[in-house]
């Protein structure tokens, strides 16, 4: 939903922070690794049940994540493999996140209540894997009510305030589960109005040939019958 809307000002904004990174010899894989690591205190901090300090974590860990395409862009290094660096950094960091969560809710509530850090992982991850389907494919996949940046900013509020974490994850999982139809939808569309025109010509060379095999078959074997010694 943010993605949209302020992605290209936010772009414009970190342009002066990444060329300052940039002079200062960092690297955006440097960066987007430091990421991962503090992606994992922060697990590890909210599993413990120190939500607090792992908010304060998770918010340290989506910095890189924000500034490592500006200092690229500045460094003259943006390519194919810082992208797939940086999704596939996302994917784990949300998977240690909500690892955390789980992790969390089984010390604090018991029971199965640890499945639903896990089913909000699981729908963020279709989510994702729908956007990046669709590019392949050649369709436009963005957008929905509850992107990578909103869940952030949702299990952030949560992790502030913890006593309403229960309440803002089944929030999450309601709006991710929407975003999954969302794009669905949205995807399915755009395949619908694209004809699929056979090819006629070969189409009918296929049929001709078909036809033509037994009979050639046919003189094949009468040729090589008669060149057989009696």
């Amino acid at each position: 939903m943010f993605d949209g809307p302020w992605r290209a000002g936010v772009d414009r904004g970190l342009v002066p922070i990444g060329r300052s990174l940039n002079r200062v010899g960092l690297s955006a894989d440097v960066l987007t690794g430091l990421g991962l690591l503090v992606a994992g205190g922060a697990a590890f901090a909210i599993g413990s049940g120190a939500t607090r300090l792992g908010l304060v974590l998770v918010i340290l860990a989506a910095l890189p994540d924000l500034l490592d395409g500006a200092l690229a862009k500045a460094a003259g290094t943006a390519g194919p493999r810082g992208a797939f660096f940086d999704s596939v950094a996302d994917r784990i960091t949300d998977a240690l996140l909500f690892g955390g969560v789980a992790w969390y809710l089984q010390s604090k509530y018991g029971g199965h209540m640890a499945m639903l850090g896990m089913g909000v992982f699981a729908t963020s991850s279709v989510i994702s894997y729908e956007r990046a389907k669709a590019e392949v494919l050649g369709f436009e996949a963005r957008g929905g009510l509850m992107e990578r940046a909103e869940r952030i900013i949702l299990l952030s509020f949560g992790l502030l305030f913890s006593f309403l974490l229960l309440p803002v994850l089944w929030i999450m999982l309601v709006l991710t589960t929407f975003t999954v139809v969302q794009r669905f939808v949205r995807v399915w569309q755009q395949a619908s109005a694209v004809r699929v025109v056979p090819d006629r010509v070969a189409e009918r060379k296929s049929r001709r040939g078909s036809r033509r095999t037994p009979r050639a078959s046919a003189r094949s074997w009468r040729r090589s019958d008669r060149r057989r010694p009696s």
